[in-house]
C-alpha cells in the first residue's frame, strides 16, 4: 500500500511539473544562419543577449567580433567591426535603442549606437576603483523609469551605481556582506515598470529588491543561484540559474510561475545559462557561456 501511494505521489508530482517544463519550447532552428565562420559564433562563450524594438537580436560573445546581430527569425544581419573588448559580459538595449555593454575584465561600461559607434565610456580601462569614475569588474546594466542607468558593479566591488540619463553620477549603494543591502557578486540587475530595482546577488543565492533610490524592500531566498534577470512589461521576472542550468519565471512578489531546463547541450537544455532577455512578443533568449550559443524559446500559447 505504501509503495503504491509513493508511486501515485510521484506520478502526481510529475504531472504537476510537466506543464511547467513544457511551457516554453525551444526553437531548434534558431539561429537560422550563423554568419561567416570567422565571426566565431558557436566556438566562443556567449555572455549576453539583448533585443531591440524591431526584434533584432544582439549577441555579445567572447570573440574578436564581439557583437553579432540577427533578426528575430535568426537570419544573420551584420557584425560590429569594433574589437575593443577584453571580457564581454553584459549587454542591454536602452529605451532609445542604444546599447550598453559591460567589460568585466577592464572595468568599463560602454554606451554605443546600434551600429557600434561609441557614445560614451564609463570607468577607466585597466584601472579598478570604487568611486564616481571607476568600476571594479562591472557586470550588468538596467534602466529606470525616469531614464536613470543602474550598473551592477560586480565581481570586484559589491555595489549598484546609479547614473542620470545624461551619464552623471547620482550615487551608489551596497558593500560586501550578507545582510540586507549588502552583496556578494551583484551579477545582474533589472528594473520593473514601477521603478523597483531587482539585483541578482549571486553568491548569496538570493534576489534583492530595492526602491529606485536604493532603499531595501525585500529579498527572495528561494531562487537558487541567480545569474541573469529580465523583467517584462506584464510584471514577470525571468531568472537564469547557472548552477542548476534552468530558467525560472516569477511574478513580482516572488511566486514561481514556470521553470524549465536541465544540464546538457540539447534543445531546451543548458550549459551555464548566463544572461537573458525577453522580447516584445514574449520570446525568451538565453545566452550560454559553456554552451557557446543563444537559445530562443517560444512562450506558451494562451
Amino acid at each position: 500500500m505504501f509503495a503504491r501511494w509513493m508511486l501515485s505521489a510521484a506520478i502526481t508530482a510529475a504531472a504537476l511539473a510537466a506543464p511547467l517544463q513544457r511551457s516554453y519550447r525551444p526553437i531548434e532552428s534558431w539561429p537560422a544562419a550563423e554568419g561567416p565562420p570567422a565571426l566565431g559564433y558557436g566556438t566562443a562563450a556567449v555572455s549576453a543577449v539583448a533585443t531591440d524594438r524591431r526584434g533584432d537580436v544582439y549577441v555579445f560573445q567572447r570573440a574578436p567580433r564581439a557583437v553579432l546581430i540577427f533578426d528575430r527569425e535568426g537570419r544573420f544581419r551584420r557584425a560590429w567591426e569594433a574589437t575593443d573588448f577584453t571580457s564581454p559580459h553584459g549587454c542591454r538595449v536602452a529605451p532609445d535603442g542604444s546599447l550598453w555593454l559591460t567589460d568585466n575584465a577592464d572595468h568599463r561600461v560602454m554606451h554605443f549606437t546600434p551600429e557600434g559607434k561609441v557614445l560614451a565610456t564609463f570607468g577607466v580601462r585597466g584601472r579598478a576603483g570604487e568611486d564616481e569614475t571607476h568600476f571594479n569588474r562591472p557586470t550588468d546594466v538596467a534602466f529606470g523609469t525616469n531614464g536613470d542607468v543602474y550598473i551592477a558593479d560586480g565581481y570586484g566591488n559589491s555595489r549598484v551605481v546609479r547614473l542620470s540619463r545624461e551619464g552623471k553620477y547620482r550615487g551608489a549603494w551596497g558593500r560586501r556582506g550578507t545582510g540586507p543591502g549588502e552583496f556578494n557578486l551583484p551579477h545582474s540587475i533589472a528594473v520593473d515598470a514601477r521603478g523597483k530595482v531587482y539585483v541578482a546577488d549571486r553568491e548569496n543565492r538570493r534576489i534583492q529588491v530595492f526602491t529606485a533610490d536604493g532603499t531595501f524592500v525585500s529579498q527572495w531566498r528561494h531562487v537558487g543561484k541567480p545569474f541573469g534577470l529580465s523583467v517584462t512589461r506584464d510584471e514577470r521576472l525571468f531568472v537564469t540559474d547557472g548552477e542548476a542550468h534552468t530558467v525560472a519565471v516569477y511574478d513580482l512578489e516572488g511566486k514561481e510561475l514556470a521553470r524549465w531546463g536541465a544540464p546538457g547541450r540539447g534543445p531546451g537544455q543548458f550549459d551555464l545559462p548566463h544572461l537573458l532577455t525577453v522580447d516584445g512578443d514574449g520570446s525568451v533568449y538565453v545566452a550560454e557561456v559553456n554552451g557557446k550559443r543563444v537559445q530562443k524559446f517560444r512562450p506558451p500559447a494562451n
